[in-house]
């Protein structure tokens, strides 16, 4: 049962004609409400705004007759972009610390609790990743940097 406050959740995002009725219909909603009456929630129940706004300009346009500048690159042909991509950038942080986030763990199938150990190269700048616990191959014998060696790094010479 819906209260006098709720609105009632449209189960696909609305787009067009139907987009431009329903927002409205609710105009004298806040903005929030509006977006989620025409269906602009995210699986997780986040509010989808930038695609809200961008599907109301769009549908204005439309109905305007006006011509839109084509999607960007990182848009698909249908205008919708695929949210927030791994760009393989990242950079120490003020407390020295350098974070390798979710999406790279993810791509990497990592799981939490698994335990690596950390190999440095100075001379490329590389740092490798060698699991613990599991079978260690021949590539992965080579000896760790530790902090009773901090001058000698694998590879230097």
């Amino acid at each position: 049962m819906q209260g006098h406050n709720s609105v009632e959740l449209v189960p696909q995002m609305l787009v067009g004609k139907e987009l431009l009725d329903k927002a409205r219909s609710l105009s004298n909603r806040p903005e929030d409400d509006i977006a989620r009456g025409c269906g602009y929630v995210g699986p997780s129940g986040r509010l989808l705004k930038k695609s809200f706004y961008r599907a109301l300009v769009e549908a204005k346009a439309e109905a305007q007759g006006w011509q839109l500048p084509r999607p960007t690159s990182r848009s698909s042909a249908a205008g919708e972009t695929r949210g927030r991509q791994a760009d393989f950038r990242t950079r120490v942080h003020g407390n020295g610390n350098l974070l390798i986030g979710h999406a790279y763990t993810r791509r990497l199938g990592l799981e939490p609790g698994q335990e690596f150990r950390i190999e440095l190269h100075r001379d490329s700048g590389a740092i490798w990743l060698h699991q613990l616990g599991g079978e260690q191959t021949d590539q992965d014998q080579s000896q760790p940097c530790s902090e009773s060696h901090s001058d000698e790094m694998p590879g230097d010479a």
